[in-house]
């Protein structure tokens, strides 16, 4: 089998003016990053063409290691609506470096359903992680200069919250110490992945460059010894690091396989943030585009969950229809089948498996979201699987489709368009119904969320959460902002619960709340369950050993 590199270097690549012509935006709007990527100036954006474009939300059951494919399944029905003589384009995530040479490789999408030029777009693509690393790291060194330079006048901070970051796995810089022989204040810290930084949610989040400096200036660094919050607008380096990440607001330009628009803009993860692209991105490809796809990371309890609780409720943008990805292996494994024996034929663990695709599905229409699964196809699935999935999916009251895009292109994921369109026309739009009211407490919130879309039994605190979420409420008491933010729990992707190894449909669990974070920039209380880490390690053998050149060629992203 042709490697996606093999098969990304078959396909024809239009330069990338003809991508946007397509669009509609003249050559001159845009700034190229060579012949095939461009940054987009976000004073394109129309919203009275975002309010009549048509969003469609990708999703996926819970993940497992035999891997789903939501991305080559969004790009896949992007193809498909183009088939049908659709004016669609997607709006993605952009990959981060830790992950592509730890343990996934390229993101880009799968087969004859990527987004190209899939080295780049996996690499440095056009710089924003770096960006958010550099502007990140440079609030890190403004705010420890800030507590050198003013040691003597007797400030400082009883607690610091804002760390460094970088977009590796590292394990070893989870906890670090700064400042030694006199090289600045003596200090713990640490270093999360840029993935997790807060400047790429608010990346992520912002609505303009102005909006982008406010949230900056809003960031909470830590608490001084009298107990008051400080921010960075008191280090008054909001405007440095806003020049830092202007180029980075922009929207990326890039295209498909089958040359088809599309938008790769930030990167959050959803264990650890709130897992969605840009909202910018999104309503970008919505101002030019009758039919947009975008996908919210991982499973459909942590990105579809934050996708309607923070991107939604936030921006106003409301999709039109959620697709769930799911496969028979993964569906497998969810059903107590080892990952070994998941291409082999097992109703019954397919079958116990469907509770895990059934509890999404139940969570998506409790959010008053039609829904459509769509079974992404592998060469060993048996018609009688497919069959009994498909009668789930009945039995459910939503639609399914086959989706085969990643060997056949838009030609394998009509099906699945035509459903999605079908669905659309016959469905008029329908209200969000969040998990949680905005003006719920913030326990309220995390209960909400932790026994409606987890079906968790309880939540616990742990003393540090205790601690941490009554000295939130007593420093920010009367703050109707901080009142209103939503909740983003970060946890284990691979599971309903708190942990990793408990596949399926977990019932009479509890989530253990082990420590809560302000992020005021974004807006939002960031609340960590069991033993999530922002700051990954690599496996035993990473994918950078297979990553390599030859013959002037990249190999190993794949």
């Amino acid at each position: 089998m042709k490697t996606d590199i093999q098969i990304a270097r078959e396909c024809r690549l239009e330069h990338i003016s003809e991508i946007a012509s397509r669009l509609g935006i003249p050559a001159e709007e845009i700034e190229p990053y060579g012949r095939y990527m461009a940054k987009v100036p976000i004073s394109l954006i129309d919203e009275s063409k975002v309010r009549k474009s048509r969003l469609i939300l990708v999703t996926a059951i819970s993940p497992t290691k035999a891997g789903i494919g939501k991305t080559t399944v969004s790009i896949g029905l992007t193809l498909g609506l183009n088939r049908l003589g659709k004016s669609a384009a997607v709006a993605l995530r952009e990959p981060s470096l830790g992950p592509c040479f730890g343990m996934k490789g390229g993101a880009a999408g799968g087969g004859y359903s990527q987004v190209l030029p899939m080295e780049k777009i996996n690499l440095h693509f056009t710089g924003d992680f770096h960006a958010v690393t550099s502007a990140h790291n440079t609030i890190s060194a403004m705010l420890d200069n800030y507590l050198y330079q003013h040691r003597k006048e007797g400030f400082s901070l009883r607690e610091v919250y804002w760390k460094r970051v970088l977009d590796v796995n590292d394990r070893a810089l989870r906890n670090v110490v700064t400042g030694l022989r006199g090289d600045g204040v003596v200090s713990e810290t640490g270093f999360d992945i840029t993935s997790a930084s807060e400047l790429m949610a608010i990346l992520c989040l912002a609505s303009s460059e102005a909006d982008l400096q406010q949230r900056i200036e809003n960031i909470l660094l830590g608490i001084t010894s009298e107990g008051k919050p400080f921010y960075v607008r008191d280090l008054g380096v909001a405007g440095a690091v806003t020049v830092l990440l202007r180029d980075a607001l922009n929207p990326n330009l890039v295209q498909t396989t089958e040359q088809t628009p599309a938008f790769i803009h930030g990167g959050p993860f959803a264990n650890i943030a709130h897992g969605c692209s840009s909202v910018l991105a999104t309503k970008m490809a919505m101002s030019f585009a009758d039919y947009v796809v975008t996908e919210a990371g991982f499973g459909a309890d942590l990105g579809a969950e934050k996708f309607f609780d923070i991107k939604c409720r936030k921006t106003g943008l409301q999709p039109r229809l959620v697709v769930i990805v799911a496969t028979t292996q993964g569906l497998k494994m969810h059903g107590g089948v080892d990952i070994a024996d998941i291409n082999e034929p097992n109703i019954k663990g397919l079958r116990e498996g469907l509770k895990n695709l059934n509890r999404h599905i139940n969570n998506m229409q409790g959010f008053g979201q039609p829904v459509v699964v769509t079974l992404n196809r592998h060469d060993t699935d048996l018609d009688e699987e497919i069959d009994l999935v498909r009668r789930n999916c009945e039995d459910q009251g939503v639609g399914f489709a086959v989706n085969e895009a990643f060997l056949k292109g838009g030609e394998g994921a009509t099906e699945l368009a035509q459903v999605v369109v079908d669905t659309i026309e016959r469905i008029k739009p329908l209200p969000i119904h969040y998990a949680y009211p905005e003006n719920d407490s913030i326990e309220g919130k995390i209960e909400k969320v932790c026994k409606r879309i987890y079906g968790a039994a309880a939540v616990e605190y742990t003393k540090t959460g205790t601690k941490r979420l009554e000295a939130i409420k007593a420093m920010f008491a009367g703050d109707k902002a901080v009142a209103g933010y939503p909740v983003c729990i970060a946890k284990t992707q691979f599971s309903f619960t708190a942990d990793s190894t408990r596949y399926g449909c977990p019932e009479g669990f509890t989530i253990r709340i082990r420590d809560l974070i302000v992020n005021s920039g974004s807006g939002m209380i960031v609340a960590i369950a069991g033993d999530m880490l922002r700051m990954p390690g690599l496996p035993r053998s990473p994918q950078a050993e297979r990553i390599t050149i030859v013959d002037g060629n990249i190999e190993g992203l794949s």
